[in-house]
């Protein structure tokens, strides 16, 4: 009697705790409301953003190096306006000419890594350089709402 209930109590107490775990873990990554509604990100259905977009990778990351010297090495937030200043300068976007101002778009309408970059650089913050499709790009997030 000793031996069975040991047995049926150790087996079933460990598939409970992965089985509710898992089930826990799953169901709020993947609906990306669970726990993560504190810190905005994942949640939110449209993102403000500007963007530096560079064919070259060399390119993307001189205006990173701008970026960096001037702001982000400090720990510092970059300024829209000078984020725009130097997307003028290097962007080959037709963005560009509007400082990378994208505007608001909706989860669903960027493609691939840019809408993940978009989605989940935190308001004030700015990207690291990344690769899509299109080039390479650094995001600069202005806001989120729903």
């Amino acid at each position: 009697m000793g031996k069975d209930s040991k047995s049926k109590d150790s087996g079933s107490k460990g598939k409970g705790k992965q089985a509710a775990g898992g089930a826990d873990e799953n169901s709020s990554k993947g609906k990306g409301k669970g726990g993560k509604a504190a810190d905005g990100l994942g949640t939110c259905t449209y993102v403000k953003a500007r963007h530096i977009l560079c064919e070259k990778q060399g390119k993307i990351n001189e205006a990173y190096k701008k970026l960096e010297d001037g702001w982000l090495s400090n720990g510092d937030k970059v300024p829209p306006a000078e984020f725009a200043k130097v997307a003028q300068e290097y962007s080959e976007c037709p963005s560009g000419k509007k400082g990378g101002d994208l505007g608001w778009f909706p989860r669903g309408k960027m493609a691939g890594p840019f809408q993940e970059v978009a989605f989940s650089t935190p308001v004030g913050a700015t990207s690291a350089p990344f690769k899509s499709t299109h080039g390479y790009h650094i995001i600069l997030s202005e806001g989120r709402k729903n």
